[in-house]
């Protein structure tokens, strides 16, 4: 099937464009044009804006924002990004890194988008058009949304902990993967924590539960127990030729144990 590839040089013109039948938008291309390859009919049109915007990177006071078209090789090799290196690493090998985008692995289903882990952890906010939203209400709705991403932005974090478990290493699949940010008190107990999970649902989600029971608790085996506990309440893992949902359940907390005490 051919593919008819319309860009612009606004995400203004490129929205509009969206409106048509047959259109998707085209970040990296790793999700759009294998869908495409694989038969699916929906996309004959595919929309791309070359706006300089979505490939910048800022850092200051603090902040990050990533464009969307920044790719996982630009931020893996980026000297101010050294807690978000592994994250974008996790994305499969060289080649695929040189193309898949951060607005793209936003809406990689599972076991695919382990990026987005990250940023879900962070508690990023999702740039669009239309303005910013939490990353939890843009994942909630993602696959009815039209509007293309234009950025994430987030809080450079102290504490960032990012852990894959794949069979194949280092590009396969994964079998889970887990993002925790954390602060502490001066007595060393837990003050704040997010924990963010992908392959526990369809899409990445935060481990609640886990995040309650950290609280005001040290990290070390005694202290953590409650959470690994708590780890997997609330989730409904996929199952795939890589891993049963069994499978998962049983090995999160093994993993998000190890990441917790480092």
């Amino acid at each position: 099937m051919a593919l008819a590839l319309q860009t612009f040089a606004t995400v203004k013109d490129a929205n509009a464009a969206l409106k048509s039948a047959g259109t998707r938008y085209l970040g990296g291309g790793t999700l759009v044009v294998r869908a495409a390859n694989e038969g699916d009919v929906s996309v004959s049109s595919p929309v791309r804006s070359t706006d300089p915007a979505l490939s910048a990177i800022e850092v200051g006071g603090g902040k990050v924002r990533i464009g969307a078209s920044v790719t996982m090789a630009e931020i893996a090799r980026h000297p101010e990004l050294g807690p978000l290196a592994k994250a974008a690493r996790a994305v499969g090998g060289p080649a695929i890194r040189n193309m898949a985008t951060v607005g793209g692995n936003l809406f990689a289903p599972a076991p695919y988008g382990d990026f987005a882990v990250a940023l879900l952890a962070l508690d990023a906010a999702v740039g669009t058009d239309n303005g910013e939203m939490p990353i939890e209400t843009f994942l909630v709705g993602r696959d009815d949304s039209r509007a293309i991403v234009t950025s994430v932005s987030f809080t450079k974090p102290d504490n960032f902990r990012f852990l894959k478990v794949s069979r194949v290493k280092p590009k396969g699949v994964s079998v889970l993967s887990i993002a925790v940010v954390l602060e502490q008190a001066g007595d060393g107990t837990v003050s704040s924590a997010r924990i963010a999970l992908g392959c526990m649902a369809d899409r990445p989600m935060r481990a609640k539960a886990a995040e309650k029971a950290l609280l005001g608790r040290t990290l070390d085996p005694d202290g953590i127990a409650p959470a690994l506990a708590a780890a997997s309440e609330g989730t409904a893992p996929i199952t795939d030729p890589i891993a049963s949902a069994w499978y998962r359940a049983e090995v999160l907390p093994v993993h998000l144990g190890r990441l917790l005490l480092g």
